[in-house]
C-alpha cells in the first residue's frame, strides 16, 4: 500500500453506512476539527485518472485518458472496468470526462455522459519510419497539409447496465472540431443545472509554447492556425475556449435554451456558447441551489509582466450567473489587457481594449466586435497575490470544485459520513499544482467575501476532480506526481466526516504470495497489518476472483487459481458498527507483466530544447515482443506538471524536442520527459498487461 496522509485513519478503500441519530445542530462559526475527518482510499491503482462521477447508490465511475471507464462498488470494495473506448491519443487527447444524467436512477434513466476523442482517420506515427513521425501536424505548410489533422472531441451518452457501460447504446450529442497532432488545451468538463441543461467546457486547442508565455496571436501566412487562439476562444463562430450550454434531446442531439450569449440565428455566432474567452477551463461545477456556474481557467506561462507583450500568467476562478466573455486571448481579466503583438515583425502595438475587444485575425470566422470582458471573482499569478494572499505561491492549476449542500441529521439525504453544516453552500477551489483545497465564501450577490483552507493537513496530491456524493462525503480523484501514466500516488478516495458518530472505518492491509505464476497457482493471502482505530473486533470477507462473491472469511486464507487471468483479490473488513473497508492485491495467472526499459535516452545525458533525441526501448516479456505496440511520448515538463508534445511508435526512433519560447529552463523548472509504454497482446485467456518506464532529462546550461 502506498503512503497516504490522513487524520485518524489512512489507506482505506470503502465504507458502509449505518443509521444516524437525530442531533441538534447550532449555527457553525468555525471549522470542525480536522481529526473529525477521515480519508478513505477507494482505488489505489486508478490508471491515469481524469474525472469522476458518483452514482446515487454511491458507486463511483472514473475515467482514464487511455479510454477506460472504471467502476468502484462500495458494497464489496471491488474495482472493475465498466468499458474501454478506442480513443485517439496524441498530446493531451483521449477520454476526458464522465458525468451522469441528473435524473439517473429514475424511471429507468441510466445515462452516462462521456467526452472523448474518437480515432477517426487522423494520421498516427508509422513505426517502420523511425526518423519520421507521421502523427505530428506541421508547424508550417498549406491548408491541405493541415486538413488531414482536422478531428473532433465528441460528447456522447451511453447506458450503464448493471456494472457495464454498453457502448452499443451510444447516442452522439455534439462534436467539437479540433486541430490534432499538435498540443494543447483540449480538456473538457460536463455539468448540469437545476433545469437539466448540460454545460460543456472546452479548451482553446492552441499551442502556447512559441508565444513567450503571453497571448498566442500568430497570424503569419503559412503558419499552422493552431498557434492563434483568436480562431477559437475569441471566435464567436467556434466552440473552443468556451462553456457551451445545451438541452440534450430524447434520442441524442440537442436544442438551445434561452439565455446563451448569442440569440439563435445571429449571423457569425454559435448559439451553444454561454461563456467565451476562456483558455483551458479544465473543471466546472454547477450549484443547482443558486444557479451559479463555477469555472476555473488555467494560466499562460509568463512569470513576469512585459509592457511589450502583456501581464504575467494568471489563473482565475469565477462564479457566473449570466452569459459573458472572459477575454482570452486579449485580456487576462477586465483590467489586465495583453498587447497586440505582430509575430511577423516582432513589433508591439497598443494594449487591447477589454471594454470593446475586436477580433481582426484572418482565422476569425465570427463577429469582429466582441462583448466586453467580464471580471472573475478570483485571479492570481505565480507570486503572492495582493488581493488574495490566502492562495499562497507556486504554479497555477485551478480546478473548480463543488459547493456542498448540507442535509441536517434525521432528514433525507443525511448520512453518518456527511460533511457538517459549516461547509454548506461553500464552493471549493482545488489547486492542482499547489496540492490544496480552499473554500470560497460568497455573499448573496455572488461577490467573494473570504477564502479559507479546507483540511490543510490532508494530502491532496494533484487533485483532478472533487465531487460531493449522495452521502454528503467528498470524493476526490488524485493524479499524483508524474507524467501521463499511472503515478505511484494516484488514487480515488473519499473524505468522510466522523463527528456524528465517533466511529472510524477499519484499515485493511493485504498481501499475497506469490502474485504471479502459471495455472494452477496456489496463493497464500495475508491480512497482517489490518487495524481499527477504535480497537473493534473485525470480520473478514475475501473475494479472490473478483466476481462479487465471498470466497473465504478467514484472516489468512489460501486459494488456488485454475484459470488464466488478472485477478484483483479483495479483502473487506467490517466493524461491529457496520462500517467496512476493503483493499485489494493483483494476482496474475498465466501471463507476466512486460518489463519496459528506456535504454535511450538516459537521465543525466546532455540535452537542449530543440535537439533531436534518439530513443531505444527494451521490452522483456514472456510473450513475443511486437515493437509496433511500443509507444514513446515526449512531454514538456513544467514545474510539477507536463504537456505531451508528440507520441512515436516503435522500439527505436527519434523525437525532436520542442523549444518553449519565452522560457528560461534554468529558472522556469523545465524538463524533457520521455515515457515508454508497451502492452502485450494477451489472448487465449491471458489478460493484456502493460509496462512503462520514464526518464526525465534536465536541459544543460
Amino acid at each position: 500500500m502506498k503512503r497516504r496522509l490522513a487524520l485518524a485513519v489512512a489507506g482505506l478503500t470503502t465504507i458502509a453506512l449505518v443509521a444516524t441519530p437525530t442531533v441538534a445542530t447550532a449555527a457553525p462559526t468555525s471549522p470542525p476539527p480536522e481529526g473529525d475527518f477521515q480519508k478513505v482510499t477507494l482505488n489505489d491503482n486508478p490508471g491515469e485518472p481524469m474525472d469522476l462521477a458518483v452514482l446515487p447508490d454511491r458507486r463511483v465511475l472514473h475515467v482514464t485518458r487511455a479510454g477506460e471507464v472504471r467502476l468502484h462498488d462500495p458494497d464489496t470494495g471491488r474495482n472493475t472496468i465498466a468499458a474501454t473506448l478506442d480513443v485517439y491519443r496524441h498530446d493531451e487527447e483521449g477520454l476526458q470526462n464522465v458525468a451522469i444524467d441528473p435524473n439517473f436512477g429514475r424511471a429507468g434513466n441510466n445515462w452516462v455522459y462521456l467526452y472523448y476523442s474518437p480515432p477517426m482517420n487522423t494520421p498516427v506515427d508509422d513505426p517502420s519510419t523511425p526518423n519520421v513521425n507521421e502523427g505530428d501536424a506541421p508547424a508550417w505548410g498549406t491548408a491541405a497539409d493541415f486538413a488531414k489533422f482536422k478531428g473532433a472531441l465528441r460528447l456522447s451518452r451511453f447506458r450503464l447496465v448493471k456494472d457495464k457501460l454498453d457502448l452499443t447504446t451510444e447516442q452522439q450529442i455534439l462534436d467539437v472540431p479540433v486541430d490534432r497532432g499538435i498540443c494543447c488545451h483540449v480538456g473538457g468538463d460536463i455539468g448540469f443545472d437545476a433545469e437539466g441543461n448540460l454545460y460543456l467546457s472546452t479548451g482553446d486547442d492552441t499551442n502556447p509554447f512559441e508565444s513567450g508565455g503571453y497571448a498566442p496571436l500568430d497570424e503569419r501566412a503559412g503558419r499552422n492556425p493552431a498557434y492563434d487562439a483568436q480562431r477559437t476562444s475569441a471566435n464567436t463562430n467556434d466552440l473552443r475556449g468556451k462553456i457551451l450550454r445545451i438541452k440534450v434531446g430524447a434520442n441524442g442531439g440537442y436544442s438551445i435554451p434561452d439565455g446563451n450569449l448569442f440569440p439563435q440565428g445571429t449571423a457569425g455566432t454559435r448559439p451553444e456558447i454561454y461563456l467565451m474567452g476562456l483558455r483551458n477551463p479544465f473543471r466546472i461545477e454547477l450549484n443547482r441551489e443558486t444557479g451559479e456556474l463555477y469555472v476555473a481557467d488555467y494560466s499562460p506561462d509568463a512569470r513576469q509582466a512585459d509592457p511589450l507583450r502583456g501581464p504575467a500568467g494568471h489563473g482565475k476562478w469565477l462564479a457566473a450567473r449570466e452569459a459573458g466573455n472572459y477575454g482570452w486571448p486579449y485580456c487576462a481579466t477586465a483590467a489586465l489587457p495583453y498587447t497586440d503583438y505582430d509575430f511577423a515583425t516582432g513589433v508591439s502595438g497598443a494594449p487591447f481594449n477589454c471594454s470593446a475587444p475586436v477580433n481582426e485575425s484572418p482565422h476569425n470566422t465570427g463577429l469582429r466586435e466582441l462583448p466586453p470582458v467580464a471580471q472573475p471573482q478570483v485571479w492570481y499569478t505565480y507570486g503572492q497575490s495582493a488581493q488574495f494572499p490566502e492562495l499562497g505561491t507556486g504554479g497555477i492549476g485551478p480546478m473548480a470544485g463543488p459547493a456542498y449542500q448540507f442535509s441536517p441529521p434525521g432528514t433525507q439525504g443525511h448520512a453518518p459520513v456527511a460533511w457538517p453544516a459549516y461547509y454548506d453552500g461553500v464552493p471549493l477551489l482545488a489547486e492542482w499544482t499547489r496540492d490544496y483545497v480552499k473554500g470560497l465564501r460568497l455573499d448573496a450577490g455572488g461577490d467573494l467575501t473570504g477564502i479559507e483552507p479546507v483540511l490543510p493537513s490532508f494530502t491532496f496530491d494533484n487533485p483532478m476532480d472533487l465531487e460531493f456524493g449522495p452521502d454528503g462525503a467528498l470524493y476526490v480523484l488524485e493524479y499524483g506526481d508524474g507524467y501521463f501514466s499511472e503515478n505511484p500516488d494516484a488514487q480515488l478516495a473519499r473524505i468522510d466526516y466522523t463527528g456524528w458518530t465517533g466511529n472510524h472505518t477499519p484499515a485493511p492491509q493485504v498481501s499475497a504470495t506469490p502474485t504471479a505464476g502459471l495455472a494452477p497457482l496456489t496463493v497464500t493471502f495475508s491480512s497482517d497489518g489490518t487495524t481499527d482505530y477504535d480497537g473493534d473486533r473485525l470480520k473478514f470477507a475475501w473475494d479472490f476472483d473478483n466476481d462479487g462473491k465471498v470466497d473465504s472469511r478467514a484472516a489468512n486464507p489460501t486459494f488456488t487459481y485454475r484459470d488464466n487471468g488478472l485477478y484483483n483479490a479483495t479483502l473487506r473488513v467490517t466493524d461491529p458498527g457496520g462500517l467496512s473497508a476493503a483493499a485489494s492485491v493483483p494476482v496474475v495467472v498465466g501471463n507476466a507483466p512486460p518489463v519496459v526499459e528506456l535504454v535511450k535516452p538516459v537521465a543525466g545525458q546532455p540535452f537542449a530544447f530543440g535537439d533531436t533525441v534518439q530513443f531505444e526501448v527494451r521490452v522483456t516479456d514472456d510473450q513475443p515482443v511486437d515493437c509496433s505496440r511500443v509507444s514513446v511520448t515526449y512531454i514538456l515538463g513544467h514545474d510539477t506538471h507536463g504537456h505531451p508534445q508528440t507520441t512515436a511508435n516503435g522500439c527505436t526512433g527519434s523525437i525532436q524536442t520542442t523549444v518553449p519560447s519565452g522560457h528560461d529552463p534554468a529558472t522556469d523548472h523545465l524538463t524533457g520527459v520521455f515515457v515508454a509504454s508497451y502492452t502485450d497482446p494477451g489472448g487465449d485467456g491471458l489478460p493484456s498487461l502493460t509496462g512503462t518506464d520514464e526518464v526525465v532529462l534536465v536541459p544543460s546550461a
